[in-house]
């Protein structure tokens, strides 16, 4: 075996805890997208609706990175499947926005008490000023993590939603 192909790449420390968290959190919505009977895109854009209540379909192609007529594809199935609705839009008859239904909020509620669930397990061998604790430095590391990240271009149309302006990324 050449030394050249069988090196490995891995981390130590706080990255390789970084890189492990990530990969739970992953898990954990991967897990969630299964028992709901949902792709991972179409779990994503359910976690968007949710989190902005309502949103055009040009708005959510631009924040999952897609084009709209994969989002049309997206969104057709989960209001055949009863978890999204169109809503008109009330200035461009052209547009429309999507909305959760009312089985969907049900559902959304469901998947955020697991994820407490999940989380106070996980959580269940630190003291409440350790947690608060690294609550507080998790959020300052995603912050600072946000802020200095290159950010990506939008899609040639689209339009990105972004956590600038007040509006709360803080959805699963």
């Amino acid at each position: 075996m050449s030394t050249e192909t069988s090196q490995s790449h891995t981390l130590a420390g706080f990255p390789a805890a970084a890189v492990e968290f990530v990969n739970a959190m992953q898990y954990n919505r991967e897990r969630i997208g299964q028992d709901a009977g949902l792709s991972a895109s179409e779990l994503r854009a359910l976690f968007r609706v949710a989190a902005e209540v309502s949103v055009t379909p040009k708005q959510l192609a631009g924040y999952l990175d897609m084009t709209t007529a994969a989002i049309t594809f997206i969104s057709r199935r989960l209001v055949n499947v009863g978890l999204l609705h169109r809503v008109d839009h009330p200035n461009d008859r052209r547009s429309l926005y999507l909305e959760l239904t009312p089985r969907a909020h049900a559902t959304m509620l469901e998947v955020h008490r697991d994820f407490l669930a999940f989380l106070e397990t996980a959580t269940r061998d630190l003291g409440a000023a350790d947690l608060d604790h690294f609550s507080v430095t998790l959020e300052t590391v995603a912050r600072s993590m946000v802020r200095s990240s290159p950010r990506p271009t939008p899609p040639v149309g689209g339009v990105s939603l972004s956590t600038e302006g007040g509006a709360s990324n803080t959805h699963l």
